[in-house]
């Protein structure tokens, strides 16, 4: 469907911490070319509560149980020493993803600083130069 004139081939989707959450969201209703994740949460129960196993009617932020339901490519780049959103939730949603590019994980990153290292340039330059070109 085109909307606006932007067919979903031009649009990337991108969100951070918090933000993953209407990405993600609208990634699973929608087509978009690519959908890139940095620093997301599985769900704002499990952040609060880390051993939760089960999405409850009540978490209004359940990406964990949305994440499959994306067709487009996903990306996700998370630190691995994020002290906000634990860096299990990266890998959570990355095993759960359909179409999962190569993730970045960005060894000591925190939760405020992974762009300040180098890869995460380098990591989304090639994603959307060639990458995403070639899928």
């Amino acid at each position: 469907m085109v909307r606006y004139g932007i067919r979903p081939e031009n649009v990337i989707i991108y969100g951070q911490s918090i933000g993953t959450v209407p990405s993600v969201d609208l990634a699973a209703r929608y087509e978009s070319a690519a959908v890139i994740l940095h620093s997301p949460l599985t769900s704002g129960m499990r952040v609060a509560f880390p051993d939760m196993k089960t999405t409850y009617c009540f978490d209004a932020f359940p990406n964990i149980d949305k994440i499959s339901k994306i067709t487009s490519p996903v990306l996700i780049i998370h630190g691995t020493e994020d002290e906000v959103i634990d860096f299990s939730h990266g890998l959570a949603l990355f095993e759960r993803c359909q179409r999962p590019v190569e993730p970045l994980w960005v060894e000591g990153a925190g939760h405020n600083d992974v762009e300040l290292y180098g890869q995460y340039l380098e990591r989304l330059k090639q994603f959307l130069s060639q990458e995403l070109v070639n899928l």
